[in-house]
C-alpha cells in the first residue's frame, strides 16, 4: 500500500519567505494599501470618488465619496422620490462635467422641471424605458460592460441576490458609480454590494440616512442631512424649514414622509406624459423582451 503522501526530497527545501517591497518603493503600493484595511478603520478608496454634496456623509464613506468599481445600494421606503434628494448633489456634477447620467427603469418619469431646479441637466440626461424586471437587468448590464455613460441609476426592485452579484462582479471594471435603488425589505436580504445605505425623510426636510454596510466599522448612529428640494429652496420661509416647531405634535413616521416628500417633492418625478419628458433622451429596452413582461408595478 502506498502511503497517501510521501515526503520528497524537493519537500525538504527551506520553507519560502514572506515577499517584501523593495527598500526603495517605500512599502506596498497604492492601490493594495488602498485595497487592505483593519476591521476597526474606514476603508480607504481604490478609485475616483465622487462628493456626494453632503459634509457629513463624505465623512462616514470609504475614500470620502460614492465610489466605483462597485454597486452602491439604496435602500428606501418610497421608491422613486427620496433617491432624487440624496443623489441629487452627486448627479448635477457629473452632468456638469459633461458626462450622462442614465436612468433604467425610474417608478416615475424624470419631471424635466423640477430636475432643473436641482441643477441636473436634461441634456445630459438619458431615461432607458424598461418596464419590466428582465429589461431592466439587460439594460443595467450592458451598459456598466460598455462603460457608458458617467453615472448610472437602475431601479430593480426585484432583484435576486445572485443578480446583484453578477452587477457587482461586472461594476469592478466600471469607474463611474453605480446606484442600485431597491425598496427597504430587500434590507432584510444579503447583497454583494459592498455599499448599502438605508434612507427615509424627516418633516423638517432632513434626510435620515443609516450605512448598514461598507467597508470598515459599523456606523453605529444615523445621519441627518438638510435636504430641501431645489424647486422648494428659495420659496420656503425660516418657519417652513421646521415644519415640526408649528405642529407642536410628533407625527407618525410614515405621515411624517408624506408630508415632507410626497406632496412638495413631487415636483421632482411625476406622471407627465412622453410629450412633456421632451428634451432628454429616451430609449427603449429591445423589443425581444416583450414575451417576458408581467405587469407588475415597480413601486
Amino acid at each position: 500500500m502506498q502511503p497517501a503522501f510521501s515526503c520528497q526530497e524537493d519537500d525538504l527545501s527551506p520553507a519560502p519567505q514572506p515577499v517584501r517591497p523593495p527598500p526603495s518603493a517605500g512599502g506596498w503600493s497604492a492601490a493594495v494599501a488602498a485595497a487592505l484595511w483593519r476591521g476597526d478603520q474606514l476603508g480607504t478608496a481604490v478609485s475616483t470618488v465622487w462628493p456626494s454634496g453632503f459634509a457629513a456623509l463624505d465623512a462616514q464613506l470609504p475614500g470620502g465619496g460614492w465610489p466605483g468599481h462597485g454597486l452602491t445600494e439604496i435602500l428606501t421606503p418610497h421608491s422613486g422620490t427620496l433617491e432624487w434628494r440624496l443623489l441629487g448633489p452627486a448627479l448635477r456634477h457629473i452632468c456638469r462635467a459633461g458626462r450622462p447620467v442614465v436612468l433604467v427603469g425610474p417608478p416615475m418619469p424624470p419631471h424635466l422641471p423640477g430636475l432643473r431646479f436641482d441643477g441636473i441637466d436634461e441634456r445630459q440626461l438619458v431615461w432607458v424605458r424598461a418596464d419590466t424586471a428582465a429589461e431592466r437587468l439587460w439594460s443595467a448590464e450592458q451598459l456598466i460592460k460598455a462603460q457608458a455613460c458617467g453615472a448610472l441609476v437602475a431601479w430593480l426592485p426585484q432583484a435576486r441576490a445572485a443578480q446583484i452579484r453578477r452587477l457587482q462582479v461586472l461594476a469592478t471594471g466600471f469607474e463611474a458609480p453605480v446606484f442600485v435603488c431597491r425598496p427597504l425589505a430587500a434590507l432584510r436580504e444579503s447583497s454583494a454590494a459592498p455599499l448599502r445605505l438605508q434612507a427615509r425623510v424627516d418633516i423638517d426636510w432632513m434626510l435620515h440616512v443609516d450605512i448598514v454596510k461598507r467597508k470598515g466599522p459599523p456606523l453605529e448612529h444615523t445621519l441627518r442631512l438638510a435636504s430641501v428640494p431645489g424647486a422648494l429652496s428659495d420659496i420656503l420661509t425660516p418657519r417652513m424649514r421646521q415644519p415640526s416647531r408649528l405642529t407642536g405634535v410628533p407625527l407618525p413616521c410614515g405621515l411624517r414622509c408624506e408630508l415632507a416628500w410626497e406632496r412638495p417633492g413631487a415636483a421632482l418625478m411625476s406622471s407627465h406624459t412622453e410629450k412633456e419628458s421632451n428634451g432628454h433622451v429616451v430609449v427603449r429596452a429591445p423589443a425581444h423582451f416583450s414575451q417576458q413582461r408581467h405587469g407588475s408595478p415597480t413601486h
